[in-house]
């Protein structure tokens, strides 16, 4: 939606389990708080995620203008675009010059101003050409005043004390109505609508705010969706993770991005960090897919730039994203140097300058894909820390999966630092990601980690 508050985990069993001089951060599942029945589609085992602004990509603000970027993206190595919700808009009690994204007329139509139909029909088609799947952005926590289910079915919302539709309680979204999860016609209706985009060719969805809906209903989405084709359904919520274990694929890992952004702040530490991984894995099983992310809509419009939260950390967060348990997400002009807080309610067209950050996301995509370790869920390994004599300043860990293993150091500080692991399950020839450089262990020199540096072994 608009600005979230911030969320919270769930109870959690903080614990450390020493196993041949490493901290394990996944695969203890007797321990586990609650169990995912959840089947992922097999093409998301190595997905990175991709928001996609329409209003704000392209001087046309078009699908068809879009289009001409899917070959860039294809390049960029993405493989899930998210459509940021590309319904018709309110215009009664609407914000701003153009309104908000969530706040929706037609839960089975498109934004005029992008388009039609038919144009979103074929940047589906196109993206598909190209390898990639799409999932669109759901809204059923509200509507707009003027969509046509306040006439057809009044019934379907709550109401105030006079017997008014209401905004959500607690919230500012003045352009939005409540809708009412207990009515069974509503549930019908969502099921009947995603249908229609399914059937029309989408993967999936982000499901934006479900905090007041049923977790039965999206077990009840999941099933008859996936009767259509396989399905990622994504909920905008870190808790409670019941909606993992039957509906949702992915929750979000808000408490991640604001503890990354103190830690840039200096607010937090590294320890900070490695206790907020013990609690993770003690609480997610590992088939659970966590988005992670350094911005999204909400983050950069509300919060502010990946520069202005972050500065010369991003380049270590963002391989940390690219390399823990986890599904990477990149927002419209990550990739390019997005520098503006884009504004949410007029026009406020992206700047695509080059920029050297364009590469260095490019490796980070392949980094991810090429290597099995890193997959996501069960296909992927478990993250292990490595001590270090600087595990203040230092997070390191790897991870494994049959023959592939991956390293990762980052500096989490201002100062430079030299280190030398001394795990001796680390042992062999490793090629540095990023140089090319081997690498062998046990090391005869300390490693050197710039301020905010990052390495990324690979054997």
């Amino acid at each position: 939606m608009e600005k979230l508050p911030l969320s919270l985990l769930v109870l959690f069993i903080a614990l450390s389990i020493t196993i041949t001089g490493c901290f394990v951060f996944g695969k203890k599942k007797e321990i586990k708080p609650f169990h995912s029945d959840v089947v992922h589609p097999e093409w998301s085992k190595n997905s990175v995620l991709y928001e996609v602004n329409v209003r704000q990509y392209t001087d046309q603000g078009t699908f068809n203008a879009f289009a001409e970027h899917l070959p860039r993206l294809k390049t960029l190595g993405i493989n899930v675009l998210w459509f940021m919700p590309t319904f018709p808009i309110g215009i009664v009690n609407k914000k701003g010059e153009l309104g908000s994204y969530y706040s929706v007329r037609d839960f089975m139509n498109v934004n005029p101003n992008y388009g039609t139909i038919d144009d979103f029909k074929a940047v589906i088609a196109k993206a598909h050409d190209l390898g990639m799947h799409v999932i669109m952005d759901w809204v059923p926590n509200h509507t707009s005043w003027d969509n046509k289910l306040t006439i057809d079915h009044p019934d379907w919302y709550i109401k105030d004390a006079s017997g008014k539709f209401t905004p959500p309680l607690g919230t500012d979204w003045t352009d939005v109505i409540q809708l009412d999860w207990s009515k069974k016609g509503l549930q019908d209706y969502m099921i009947e609508a995603m249908k229609f985009w399914v059937n029309m060719g989408v993967d999936g969805f982000r499901i934006d705010h479900p905090h007041n809906t049923p977790k039965e209903f999206w077990e009840r989405a999941r099933i008859e969706l996936t009767s259509i084709k396989p399905v990622l359904l994504i909920g905008e919520i870190e808790e409670p993770t019941i909606f993992l274990e039957k509906g949702f694929d992915m929750n979000y890992a808000w408490e991640m991005y604001h503890l990354m952004v103190n830690i840039a702040q200096g607010k937090d530490s590294v320890k900070t960090l490695s206790n907020y991984y013990k609690k993770e894995w003690a609480t997610y099983p590992n088939n659970v897919y966590r988005l992670q992310f350094l911005t999204n809509h909400d983050e950069n419009s509300w919060g502010g730039t990946i520069d202005s939260l972050m500065g010369e950390s991003q380049m270590a967060f963002a391989t940390l994203i690219f390399t823990s348990q986890g599904v990477p997400l990149i927002y419209s002009g990550q990739e390019a140097c997005l520098n503006k807080k884009l504004k949410f309610f007029v026009r406020d067209t992206i700047k695509w300058d080059t920029c050297n950050l364009t590469g260095f996301y490019r490796n980070l995509v392949s980094l991810k894909k090429q290597n099995k370790a890193l997959s996501n869920g069960d296909e992927g390994g478990p993250m292990i820390k490595i001590r270090t004599s600087k595990d203040r300043q230092v997070f390191a860990f790897y991870r494994e999966k049959d023959a592939n293993r991956v390293m990762v150091f980052l500096n989490l500080s201002k100062k430079s630092v030299s280190i030398k692991p001394s795990e001796g399950n680390l042992n062999g020839e490793y090629s540095d990601y990023f140089t090319g450089l081997k690498t062998a262990f046990p090391l005869t020199d300390s490693l050197r980690l710039e301020p905010w540096g990052y390495k990324v072994l690979v054997k």
